[in-house]
């Protein structure tokens, strides 16, 4: 299986507006074609972010609850400890621990963030590969 990371983001948008730009990455995740890695403060920041006013909205309206969103992770994901710093930092210091796990692993990094896209480049050096989405 080929590792990969996903930013809170990416995890939204597979389970919580159901984007089918990540319809290929979520069938990759349930046939086991990938591994989803995280770290526990990986799960920590999904969970706080599920309290944000606009993504409580959007739950709702998508007649989806944040304890299935978690379940989903739960169920597809391999939780690791968490990555030594990376020789690179990223400008968001909330995105640091998804960096550090890319690095470490040499896999994929999902992620639409800006300062995680920033260090594309950087991080290809050392053979992790920062893209948007799942082909």
């Amino acid at each position: 299986m080929t590792p990969i990371i996903l930013d809170t983001n990416i995890v939204l948008d597979l389970f919580v507006y159901l984007d089918t730009v990540q319809a290929t990455l979520d069938k990759a995740l349930r046939a086991g074609i990938v591994n989803w890695l995280a770290t526990p403060a990986m799960r920590n920041e999904l969970v706080r972010v599920l309290t944000y006013p606009q993504i409580v909205k959007r739950l709702a309206a998508s007649n989806c609850r944040a304890d299935e969103v978690l379940a989903h992770m739960d169920a597809l994901t391999t939780f690791i400890a968490p990555a030594p710093k990376a020789p690179y930092t990223c400008k968001d210091p909330d995105d640091q621990i998804f960096i550090d796990l890319a690095c470490e692993y040499r896999c994929i990094l999902l992620s639409k963030d800006k300062a995680v896209l920033a260090m594309r480049s950087r991080l290809a050096r050392i053979g992790a590969v920062v893209s948007t989405h799942y082909t």
